[in-house]
């Protein structure tokens, strides 16, 4: 491409020098021998003029005489009626341009000047503008080098931007050229890197957050399995069978939930449901991990209450909380059923050290852990309160309490579509 323009912008100067150079060479070489005929007719009647009143005066004519008062440079032969013929300078030889005056008293002077002269001035001004076409050309060239590097280097660096972003490297460049068009392609491919960027963090994050929220229902699934593989009596392998389905159906709500979150965390499919029912399912698939812990879980507060979410949600927000409490957290368990003005509240705390201080609300953000840990299972838990309208909240760093708002349905009619009067 740099040979091409370099190339396409010398051929236009070479033409447009070689139409407006030729006119103007045709032009001055006619200028120029004009203004030489005309000098020689010119010097020829000053002449004339001084041989007259000379002659008039009575003085005499003599070549010295005459060369002094006309300042005359070329030949000049002055024809005197009755006298012999007088010259001024050196006759020149070969082909010349010749100016003749007649005087009062009927002398002729007659001036001749060399062509060679002529063409001598003639090729002096070819040379000036030669050079002239010459200089126009080296400052064509370096013009165009310089517009192809303006043109060829960006389209360079797009190119590279394009091949970063097939090779997987999603990061904008942010780089200009002051070239509307190549500016525009710019601006395309780093919106591109950001859209390919957002989509595969929403991959990862997809990845981890199955990686993290399937773990557990896995676990408990395998130890059900195990139970069912080392029962004798018919009776204990159908509960623990319903048992197991059960956990599979939970399993395939949480895959169902990961999927739509990963499309629009904010879609939700908020229903009104039991929460004693969540509550009480997930106290009994995690007391037998909390049983071989050596600590035990409890349940306290208001029952029979009915709240507005999606249930697979709540369970796997509750089951993050325990998990962590379980993993982090020290002693008993305590999960706390609770109704604040128009709202279910579902509170777990733990006899652990809790949240160390300088993390605060920072442990609900990805990647932020106090122990080693993925810092993934808070994250995820209040992406799934919210989806669904609630608010998950560390209200109380220690001893931890954490504390999952929902709202809460009365006689049918949830307390936020309730008509204000």
């Amino acid at each position: 491409m740099r040979r091409r323009l370099i190339n396409s912008t010398l051929a236009v100067v070479l033409v447009v020098i070689a139409v407006f150079g030729v006119s103007l060479v045709i032009v001055e070489t006619r200028t120029i021998s004009s203004s030489a005929r005309e000098s020689v007719d010119s010097e020829a009647v000053r002449i004339v003029s001084i041989v007259d009143s000379r002659l008039i005066g009575g003085e005499p004519v003599n070549p010295d005489i005459l060369a002094e008062q006309s300042g005359a440079k070329r030949y000049a032969r002055i024809m005197i009626p009755g006298r012999d013929p007088i010259e001024i300078g050196t006759r020149p030889t070969g082909e010349v341009i010749s100016g003749e005056a007649v005087g009062e008293r009927g002398e002729t002077v007659i001036v001749e000047e060399p062509r060679s002269a002529i063409m001598a001035e003639v090729g002096r001004t070819l040379l000036i503008i030669g050079a002239v076409a010459l200089l126009a050309v080296v400052a064509a060239v370096l013009l165009a080098v310089r517009q192809a590097d303006k043109l060829a280097s960006p389209l360079t660096d797009l190119a590279e931007t394009a091949e970063r972003l097939g090779s997987g490297d999603p990061r904008p460049r942010h780089k200009r050229y002051g070239v509307p068009e190549l500016d525009r392609v710019a601006d395309v491919l780093d919106a591109s890197a950001e859209r390919i960027g957002r989509m595969l963090t929403a991959e990862r994050r997809l990845a981890a957050d199955a990686s993290h929220q399937l773990r557990t229902p896995l676990t408990a699934l395998s130890m059900r399995l195990e139970e069912v593989a080392l029962a004798d009596d018919l009776e204990t392998v159908k509960e623990e069978a319903t048992i197991a389905l059960t956990q599979v159906e939970r399993l395939t709500d949480v895959v169902e939930r990961l999927l739509t979150n990963s499309r629009d965390p904010r879609t939700g499919s908020a229903v009104a449901f039991d929460l004693d029912e969540v509550v009480k399912q997930q106290l009994e698939e995690w007391r037998p991990a909390y049983r071989s812990a050596g600590r035990a879980i409890v349940r306290s507060g208001k029952q029979g209450m009915r709240a507005v979410g999606t249930p697979g949600a709540v369970a796997q927000v509750l089951a993050a909380l325990i998990e962590n409490s379980l993993m982090h957290g020290g002693g008993t368990v305590a999960v706390r059923t609770r109704v604040t003005g128009n709202q279910s509240v579902i509170e777990v705390t733990d006899e652990g050290p809790g949240v160390p201080a300088d993390l605060g609300a920072r442990i609900f953000e990805r990647a932020v852990s106090g122990r080693s840990s993925t810092g993934i299972g808070l994250a995820v838990a209040r992406d799934l309160a919210e989806a669904d309208g609630g608010r998950l909240e560390l209200l109380q760093q220690q001893p931890p309490v954490f504390a999952l708002f929902l709202s809460r349905e009365v006689r049918g009619v949830t307390e936020r579509e309730r008509p204000v009067r």
